[in-house]
């Protein structure tokens, strides 16, 4: 029997869908199709049945998917504990899905401590894809995540980095600049919120909104680095993490006050998984992110 014939399975079972499978193993559609086939025919089962727009395991399928997938992590282990990892020589390549205000603290002093002590390992970042963070891990689509707290596949690892206020950054000159900000003037200053998402309420707004308050949102932007150069040159507020806002104020001509009124922490988690336990290399990159993360926590 083919191993490959069980990464197949694996995929398919989680992705729900052939399309979705061969994209995560990276192979053709026709491919996952025929390695199916083969495996159909050594267990005289149909395994997966159409269901909709998607498919659907058989009772057989069902009872086989939990071994299939431990054994083959147990493989990914086994290579990993096998492999012998040196920073100075490692060539290997690591995709970090992570948002927006982590590449701005993490990723610069990140790619410092690779160029002092592994020259040759690669990086690659890429935006969060919060519906889709479980399949990309263990898919090995990506390496690890750096994001908010949320719900995922028990075969997915998480280690807690660090927990920030929020804070409301305006420029020097701003005419609620003189006083502490108020509730009132807050709620009724105009606003820039900033998401990675086209829609739906931000952290901010939603505390807002539980207490039956609204503020005045006239631009939703992506990137709290370009947010903070707007709200320099206006008359807007920006919420935003307080690690950030002493960060921006010590380049721009800003400066930030406590919020008006309690406001949820932003907290923040690593993601990876459980495959990568025993991945030496992997190990490394983890510890230097949490490293990073806690002396930018100290210098703030």
């Amino acid at each position: 029997m083919d191993l490959n014939l069980f990464k197949v399975f694996d995929a398919v079972y989680r992705a729900s869908s052939l399309t979705e499978a061969a994209k995560d193993l990276h192979i053709t559609q026709p491919a996952v199709s025929n390695a199916l086939a083969r495996l159909r025919e050594h267990f005289d089962d149909p395994l997966f049945v159409r269901r909709g727009r998607s498919i659907a395991p058989t009772p057989l399928a069902d009872s086989i998917a939990a071994d299939i997938s431990n054994s083959l992590i147990a493989l990914q282990e086994s290579l990993h504990r096998g492999q012998q990892f040196d920073p100075a020589t490692s060539t290997r390549r690591f995709i970090i899905s992570m948002g927006d205000p982590m590449e701005f603290v993490a990723l610069p002093s990140l790619i410092s401590q690779l160029k002092q002590h592994a020259p040759s390992i690669r990086l690659q970042s890429q935006r969060i894809v919060r519906d889709q963070l479980s399949r990309q891990l263990i898919s090995g689509e990506i390496s690890m995540v750096v994001d908010i707290p949320q719900a995922v596949d028990p075969s997915i690892q998480q280690q807690f980095l660090f927990k920030d206020d929020l804070w409301v950054m305006m420029r020097e000159a701003h005419p609620l600049a003189a006083e502490p900000l108020s509730l009132k003037g807050y709620l009724q200053a105009q606003h820039i919120a900033v998401s990675g998402r086209s829609r739906g309420s931000v952290i901010e707004d939603a505390a807002l909104n539980r207490k039956g308050l609204n503020r005045n949102i006239i631009l939703r932007g992506q990137s709290y680095y370009s947010a903070s150069h707007i709200v320099a040159e206006s008359d807007l507020l920006l919420t935003l993490p307080r690690h950030l806002a002493l960060r921006f104020q010590q380049f721009l001509p800003l400066q930030s006050h406590p919020p008006p009124l309690k406001l949820p922490a932003l907290e923040m988690q690593m993601y990876w998984h459980r495959s990568a336990n025993n991945d030496t290399a992997h190990q490394w990159l983890r510890e230097r992110i949490q490293e990073i993360i806690a002396q930018n926590g100290d210098a703030d």
